[in-house]
């Protein structure tokens, strides 16, 4: 499903309603930017195209990828092409770190999470966004789904503390998405219906996400983790 194409064909508002994963990701990489001082030290860990770098005006901001994960994708805004398990930094290098859904692109997610621990100063805290309920996206880079315990697990063996773990929406929010991915088996003159049909209920249904107080059927997750 390509959701930049319905990024760029819905007005804002809407946009947020449908692809709530995305809004909560952007929100959470916004509120993180402005939590940080000024000069701070910011590594983004799998920036891509360098989506997030304009919320980190403010701070000294670094773009890193190993710029393999999409081909139609502009790489050129990048600061450093590297393998995100082995950092080109010194240790405590940064006093943050974003990492938003990358973490299922790499082979060694442990380890990718040691180079980000080892390259944070003392006190300096992690934005980790990542996976569970998800389609093959970026093939043939897409290698894992994480459980808000997997997550938790890989952190702390990483050698940081986690602060937060939340999952993105429950299982309505969750149905909804499967709706919107459900459009792209309807060609032609049939998409237009099926859309008729699926966009009303995938605006209805994340307002039952309140009758599911485990979310254990989730989008995925967003974490927040601090260096000792």
């Amino acid at each position: 499903m390509r959701y930049k194409a319905i990024r760029r064909h819905l007005p804002a508002w809407l946009r947020r309603r449908l692809l709530a994963f995305e809004a909560a990701i952007q929100d959470a990489v916004q509120a993180f930017a402005a939590s940080l001082p000024t000069d701070a030290r910011v590594l983004d860990a799998g920036a891509g195209e360098g989506a997030y770098a304009s919320y980190f005006a403010r701070q000294r901001y670094c773009g890193v990828d190993l710029a393999v994960g999409d081909p139609s994708w502009d790489y050129s805004r990048l600061d450093v092409i590297a393998d995100l398990a082995a950092l080109p930094f010194a240790d405590g290098a940064f006093d943050a770190c974003l990492n938003v859904v990358t973490l299922e692109h790499v082979p060694e997610p442990a380890v990718v999470l040691s180079e980000i621990a080892r390259v944070l100063a003392p006190g300096g805290r992690l934005l980790l966004v990542a996976p569970q309920e998800w389609e093959i996206h970026q093939a043939p880079h897409d290698y894992y789904r994480f459980t808000r315990y997997g997550l938790a697990y890989l952190i702390r063996k990483a050698g940081l503390s986690p602060v937060s773990v939340e999952a993105v929406g429950g299982f309505f929010q969750l149905l909804a998405r499967r709706l919107l991915n459900a459009l792209q088996f309807f060609p032609g003159p049939f998409f237009v219906v099926a859309a008729l049909v699926a966009a009303p209920l995938a605006l209805v249904l994340p307002l039952l996400d309140r009758l599911d107080r485990q979310r254990d059927f989730t989008l995925g997750y967003i974490c927040i983790a601090v260096k000792p």
